[in-house]
């Protein structure tokens, strides 16, 4: 949920416009590096989710003791990467937006925010995903 948050606020409002040009820009510093990030690791966090959510309803019928130990081992081994990267991307962020002008933020403010804060929860989430 918290990636799908993250992905949102920066599809939704993440780029934006001065009134005197139809180019769009990341809101974070200009930087459109910082918008990539936080989309790409939303989208891949998400499919991700969905499908160790299939494993997880298909794990009873799985009769392979090896197979079962590999699932669990890439499920823990990824919680543990993703965690890493959102801990990146939610310094990434932090940092662009500290460098940000307030004068170059009309709209979006918030959601910049928003996208700051569900990628310090996701943090979280992941690492309890990896125990």
């Amino acid at each position: 949920v918290f990636a799908l948050i993250v992905f949102a606020c920066l599809v939704g409002e993440g780029y934006t416009n001065v009134p005197s040009s139809p180019q769009l820009f990341c809101i974070f510093n200009h930087n459109e590096d910082a918008c990539r990030y936080g989309i790409g690791i939303g989208v891949l966090a998400f499919l991700a989710c969905i499908f160790f959510f299939m494993v997880d309803i298909y794990f009873p019928q799985i009769s392979n003791t090896t197979d079962r130990k590999y699932l669990v081992l890439a499920d823990l081994g990824f919680s543990g990467l993703w965690t890493f990267l959102w801990f990146i991307g939610f310094c990434f962020l932090t940092n662009q937006w500290a460098w940000t002008k307030a004068e170059d933020v009309h709209v979006g403010a918030d959601s910049a925010r928003a996208a700051i804060t569900f990628s310090f929860f996701s943090i979280f989430s992941w690492v309890s995903e990896a125990v």
